[in-house]
C-alpha cells in the first residue's frame, strides 16, 4: 500500500465552535488524513482486496471520530476521498464502488443480504 504525500504521522484536527442562533451553538470539527492508497495498477484488484484497503481507512477515520467527539464535536468533516484515495482509472475504480439497485426494485438488503451478488 502507498500513503498520500501528507505525512501518516500527521494529522490535521481543528474544532471549531459554530454560532447558530442567539443561545445555540455546536462544535464541529474538521479531519484530514494520508490516505492510505492502493498500489498503482492497470488492472483492478479483487473487491476484497478493495474492501480491505477501505477498512484500514475507516479504522483511522473511526478513532479520529471518536476522538473528536469525545471533546464535543457535534459535526465531524473527513476529505471526500478517505476511504480509497483517488488515483484510479474508470476500469481500476470498480472494485471500490458498490452498485445501488434502481428504486423501482423491490428490495430490502437488510431482509434479503444475498440477493446481491457482492453481499
Amino acid at each position: 500500500m502507498v500513503t498520500s504525500s501528507f505525512p501518516i504521522s500527521v494529522a490535521v484536527f481543528a474544532l471549531i465552535t459554530l454560532q447558530v442562533g442567539t443561545q445555540d451553538s455546536f462544535i464541529a470539527a474538521v479531519y484530514e488524513h494520508a490516505v492510505i492508497l492502493p498500489n498503482k495498477t492497470e488492472t483492478p484488484v479483487s473487491q476484497e482486496d478493495a474492501l480491505n484497503l477501505m477498512n484500514e481507512n475507516i479504522d483511522i477515520l473511526e478513532t479520529a471520530i471518536k476522538q473528536a467527539a469525545e471533546q464535543g464535536a457535534r459535526i465531524i468533516v473527513t476529505p471526500e476521498d478517505a476511504l480509497y484515495g483517488w488515483k484510479f482509472t474508470r476500469e481500476t475504480v470498480f472494485p471500490y464502488l458498490e452498485d445501488i439497485p434502481d428504486p423501482q426494485v423491490n428490495w430490502i438488503p437488510c431482509q434479503d443480504p444475498h440477493r446481491s451478488a457482492h453481499c
